[in-house]
């Protein structure tokens, strides 16, 4: 799905585009989304009457995931909960998918929790992002959750495993079960894909021991019922400008003079570029991308005599998108900082209280 086309998608499908063909186009993607929301009720259901198996780690499994695609800040909060749990010294592995890179799809170890194995473009952005900024963190990726799982006991014995994007992976039993929620759009409009945002139907809450609601705004009350499962309100914050390559980091305010570009190939490109703004920079230009794009030898220069063209100083992107960027010439990498991003959560005590009596009991 290209940039613009995921653009558009996102707005139909969070209920903001309501012109005369859109209308039209929403009502012929309602007949394939009722039946992927019938064939998903009936996977979950056979899951829970026990027809589908279900495996289990020998070790406690905490889930994080979403029932919308895209967006809902799942490996800033992986992080979060990674750091809890390791400040306790605990060893914690995280298990992900690997989407998007191109060893997605066999199980590997991306790291031990001392050296990664692997670069971006082989284990995807996110997993690569989480073992490259959380020191001792150990990282596995596979398609099958419970093969990775297995790999990772076999080779690197954690104590707790994090499951990125677990949701809908029901094969794998999880102890814990928490679930993301954007805190302005928690179901799109409504519909299951491909006609909405939803992943499966509302109903799916009930699965979830814990709901967080993410990117929530000052002062903020809770938004929805949550039909009696505890929850708690995360903020995402942009704290400063890191250099690609390292060093010191920058305030916001010691870049608000220059000419900023901004790139992002995340799920909502919008939502960070109007955060920088909200931070004082002035984008002279943007660059939306897909989520998880490739930032090819092709896709840099294109960039770079961009940047040259607009008279731009910096170029500001997503820690996410800069673990990609490594490979850009010396003298983009120069000009290029990453926002990086804080998570808070207001009842922190919560989720600690949660993992305590899992961990207590395994």
């Amino acid at each position: 799905m290209n940039a613009s086309w995921q653009t558009y998608w996102r707005k139909l499908a969070s209920g903001t585009r309501r012109e005369p063909v859109d209308r039209l186009l929403l009502f012929c993607l309602v007949p394939p989304a009722w039946l992927y929301s019938c064939i998903l009720r009936l996977r979950a259901l056979l899951y829970q009457a026990g027809i589908m198996k279900t495996a289990h780690l020998p070790r406690p499994v905490v889930s994080i995931g979403n029932i919308t695609v895209g967006g809902t800040g799942k490996t800033p909060v992986t992080a979060f909960i990674a750091r809890m749990l390791m400040v306790q010294g605990y060893k914690v592995a995280v298990i992900s998918r690997g989407y998007g890179g191109v060893l997605e799809g066999q199980t590997c170890i991306v790291s031990d929790g001392d050296t990664i194995m692997m670069t971006a473009r082989e284990c995807g952005d996110e997993p690569y992002l989480l073992a490259s900024t959380i020191p001792g963190l150990m990282v596995v990726i596979g398609t099958d959750r419970y093969a990775a799982g297995l790999m990772a006991m076999q080779q690197l014995t954690p104590d707790i495993f994090l499951l990125d994007d677990g949701f809908q992976h029901l094969r794998l039993h999880r102890d814990l079960n928490i679930l993301l929620l954007d805190f302005s759009l928690p179901f799109g409009n409504g519909w299951t894909l491909p006609a909405g945002m939803l992943r499966e139907a509302t109903s799916a809450i009930r699965r979830s021991d814990l709901v967080i609601f993410t990117r929530t705004p000052e002062e903020a009350a809770i938004p929805i019922d949550t039909r009696g499962i505890p929850r708690c309100l995360a903020r995402h914050t942009l704290t400063d400008l890191l250099p690609l390559h390292g060093g010191a980091p920058l305030s916001f305010s010691d870049c608000r003079e220059k000419k900023v570009a901004a790139c992002a190939g995340i799920a909502d490109p919008e939502a960070f570029f109007t955060a920088l703004r909200s931070q004082g920079l002035q984008l002279v230009q943007t660059f939306s991308y897909p989520d998880h794009v490739a930032y090819d030898t092709q896709r840099c220069a294109e960039l770079a005599e961009a940047l040259q063209a607009n008279g731009a100083d910096v170029l500001v992107t997503t820690e996410k998108d800069g673990v990609k960027l490594k490979g850009c010439t010396p003298e983009m990498a120069a000009r290029t900082l990453l926002a990086r991003l804080e998570l808070t959560i207001d009842t922190p005590e919560l989720l600690k209280g949660k993992l305590a009596e899992l961990l207590q009991h395994s």
